[in-house]
């Protein structure tokens, strides 16, 4: 996700407040939001898996790996 296609979000969002949406566009608009959410969960998941913990006896657990070990 680039700042253009985030200006075009916005432009669409916009637009669509003024004037209305084509059909084109309403499909534009979907595919863009869905791209953006889909970035914004990768970088929030990038983010959490460079969380430490440090526990009460002075061990530090990394979160990335405590979750793996829960999936099991």
């Amino acid at each position: 996700m680039n700042e253009n296609d985030i200006k075009r979000i916005n432009e669409l969002y916009h637009k669509s407040q003024n004037e209305g949406l084509t059909q084109e566009e309403k499909v534009e608009q979907a595919k863009l939001r869905s791209a953006y959410i889909a970035s914004v969960r990768a970088n929030l998941r990038g983010q959490l898996n460079n969380i430490s913990i440090l526990n009460e006896d002075g061990t530090v657990t990394e979160l990335s790996s405590k979750d793996k070990s829960n999936k099991n």
